[in-house]
């Protein structure tokens, strides 16, 4: 017989991902957003048949999709080699070439918010004009007017949903991650969602379920985010759905069925409830996935979803009345099944004031191990390392690595005071955090300073170089991926619509100049000793290039192997299949090499 080789790394490179998807009202038709043909395009699948074929080739990132309701045309929006800076186009319904709609200068961007139910009628924010607050505007289809309707002031604002009628308006405030406001605007008239809106908390998701009903998820003097409801005509605020521990995410209205569908957020996993509004019944859903990415609840009551797992790539779901899940997309690790890749253990431990901290232990198996083991402090800050499958992560696993991921404080899906911990200390606490996780490795005997290799992306890149800067002897070598080196620098580079939110995130420059010096990884170099490898890409609009660019050039200064990799045509992420391998590629060899 003939024997096969095991799966060898670059099976797990060429993974797909799908970064969105949308459903014709019909149900006929699924467009999703996904790099199959190595650059991201629009893809179409004409139900029930699953052979997705190409619908439209743009070979940039989409920022969302929308069917016409009546079929005449499909929305999008593209940025330009990963800048964000997202302008709205127009698709005919068999697809093409697309056609600029919204746009305007190169840096502005225009998010679409809402589309009207004729389908006539485009609302949108954009940064022209009012680049740090943003302003909502309003494109009719039939006469091509443009109106402005709404100017933001003082807080970032962004429209969220509109009612049936097109009257009233909810309009999110974003002071930052842990705190967002919501108001509707009758005309002249204001009214908040929350009773008080100077108190922290947050609001999402806002659904028009009658013209005065607004259903919308909040944690409002609550840990967690559960699901309240506003009447307008008696500006009553009152809590409608709790589940104790869990954070609700996101909400879908089934208007036919009155019907409430519900995600939420634990640690690690996501769960799916259904919630009879009229039974005042909540069911818990079987999920086909450990991370919902998005999830469309069309009129008949079928369920489409977007989601993965540690060992299952990014797939589409359906779910008909049965709640049995018919995978619509086949993505899969070439030529490796599930068996072959890793689950990962949830493991806690005690940080050092006592604080437990929840992590993912991804062991490599024992015919492939290496003895090595590599630190994975997520992005964010305010996220969290989950279940969800990482085509980095399973390559370096076929490669022997053991990865460790700890949701240090900061991270989501643990409640709203373990979130707030971040805030004005980014380097103090979550650097601790790491720390106490590296020490517990070392306890469990996993692994050793001579076995341990550090590697981060953006906020996880800022704490890997910290951590160097700070704790070198823990380390074998250390990889970055675009995370901020200097606190004073990034603080005043990021985008415009952050710096209004950069106060309660980060700090102030001026007041807080002690902290920020001593939390910016640039005040280490000296301390920065073991090999490294810096990668960028070169249009990043969150991490400029002069985070990356300073600290190799001031580690190269003082003799220090430091390999750095810019990639022209990325920003922050990689949104190209050719160069999300040559990053992985060169991970990998850089590893080796310091073994």
């Amino acid at each position: 017989m003939i024997e096969f080789a095991k799966p060898k790394v670059e099976q797990f490179f060429r993974s797909v991902v799908i970064t969105d998807f949308t459903v014709s009202k019909d149900e006929r038709r699924i467009v999703y957003s996904s790099n199959l043909n190595d650059k991201v395009n629009l893809w179409v699948m004409d139900l029930p048949h699953t052979y997705p074929y190409l619908f439209a080739h743009h070979d940039q990132s989409v920022g969302f999709i929308k069917f016409d309701p009546n079929n005449r045309f499909l929305l999008t929006s593209y940025d330009q080699d990963g800048d964000e800076n997202y302008h709205i186009y127009a698709l005919p319904p068999t697809g093409g070439l697309p056609e600029p709609l919204i746009t305007g200068e190169a840096e502005d961007k225009y998010y679409f918010a809402h589309l009207s139910e004729d389908g006539e009628r485009i609302y949108y924010d954009t940064s022209a004009g009012n680049p740090s607050f943003f302003n909502t505007r309003v494109f009719n289809l039939k006469d091509r007017t443009d109106t402005l309707i709404h100017v933001g002031e003082e807080v970032p604002t962004q429209l969220a949903t509109v009612s049936s009628d097109e009257q009233r308006f909810i309009y999110l405030q974003m002071y930052a991650n842990t705190y967002v406001t919501a108001f509707v605007k009758d005309n002249d008239k204001i009214s908040y969602l929350t009773p008080d809106p100077r108190q922290i908390h947050v609001v999402f998701d806002p659904v028009f379920v009658t013209e005065e009903k607004i259903y919308f998820v909040t944690n409002y003097q609550e840990e967690y985010k559960y699901v309240a409801q506003f009447d307008l005509n008696t500006g009553v605020f009152e809590p409608l759905l709790k589940i104790e521990h869990e954070d609700v995410q996101h909400i879908k209205y089934n208007k036919a069925k009155h019907r409430l569908y519900l995600v939420t957020e634990k640690g690690v996993s996501d769960y799916l409830y259904q919630y009879d509004i009229k039974a005042e019944q909540l069911t818990k859903l079987e999920s086909p996935v450990d991370v919902i990415e998005k999830l469309h609840v069309a009129e008949s009551g079928n369920l489409y979803l977007l989601g993965r797992s540690s060992t299952i790539p990014l797939n589409i779901f359906k779910s008909t009345e049965s709640n049995q899940w018919q995978s619509l997309t086949n993505n899969r690790v070439l030529g490796v099944n599930r068996e072959q890749m890793v689950e990962p253990e949830v493991v806690t431990y005690p940080s050092y004031d006592g604080l437990q901290i929840e992590a993912l232990l991804f062991k490599a198996k024992p015919d492939l191990n290496n003895g090595y083991t590599i630190l994975w402090p997520h992005g964010g800050p305010q996220a969290a390392e989950r279940k969800m499958f990482r085509a980095m992560f399973q390559s370096f696993l076929n490669r022997g690595y053991t990865i460790f991921a700890p949701n240090f404080r900061g991270s989501t899906g643990y409640g709203a005071a373990f979130t707030k911990m971040v805030e004005q200390d980014w380097g103090e606490g979550p650097r601790l955090d790491n720390v106490e996780g590296i020490k517990w490795l070392f306890d469990q005997g996993i692994t050793d300073p001579d076995h341990l290799f550090l590697i981060g992306g953006s906020y996880g890149g800022y704490m890997a170089l910290l951590l160097h800067g700070r704790h070198p002897d823990y380390f074998k070598a250390v990889i970055d991926i675009f995370g901020p080196s200097d606190l004073f620098t990034m603080v005043s580079s990021v985008p415009e619509h952050w710096k209004p939110i950069m106060e309660r995130w980060l700090g102030d420059p001026v007041r807080d100049r002690v902290r920020f010096t001593k939390d910016s990884p640039i005040t280490y170099l000296d301390q920065m000793t073991k090999p490294m490898l810096v990668i960028q890409g070169a249009k990043d609009p969150r991490v400029v290039k002069g985070e990356s660019d300073q600290i190799v050039a001031r580690l190269r200064e003082k003799g220090r192997d430091v390999e750095y990799l810019v990639l022209d045509d990325e920003g922050h992420g990689f949104s190209k299949k050719e160069n999300e391998i040559k990053v992985y590629r060169l991970m990998l060899d850089f590893l080796a090499k310091h073994h």
